[in-house]
């Protein structure tokens, strides 16, 4: 009976298992330091020096279906209370937020901006 754990363990391992929100802010704050709501909510609806902000595609409560402001095409709820699939998979967190970080401040977010912007979102219900 003792293999029934550690085979479950060998499958789940091949299988991408997936992260969760509240593991991908314990990692970003392991690198940065305790992460802040407000700091992120202020982050989240500020422009940095462009001409858009977050908010500009997914409101200052993106808790709800929005569009682009440019191609207009659905982007499903970021808060992970709204939409469970948000924040289960690094690499494709990662990749949108240097995306969307170089759209509105010109520069990749910095590993306590991600941990603030990500606790903010968790906050919303």
């Amino acid at each position: 009976m003792k293999t029934l754990p550690i085979l479950f363990l060998l499958l789940m391992a091949g299988s991408g298992w997936a992260e969760t929100p509240q593991s991908m802010l314990k990692n970003f704050e392991a690198n940065a330091g305790p992460a802040s709501v407000q700091r992120g909510e202020q982050f989240f609806n500020s422009r940095h020096g462009r001409e858009w902000s977050c908010a500009s595609c997914h409101t200052s409560r993106p808790d709800k279906v929005t569009e682009h402001i440019v191609t207009g095409k659905p982007i499903q709820p970021l808060a992970p209370a709204a939409n469970a699939a948000r924040f289960t998979d690094l690499a494709k967190s990662e990749k949108w937020f240097k995306r969307n970080c170089k759209d509105v401040a010109s520069r990749e977010c910095s590993t306590q901006e991600k941990a603030d912007i990500l606790a903010w979102l968790m906050s919303i219900k």
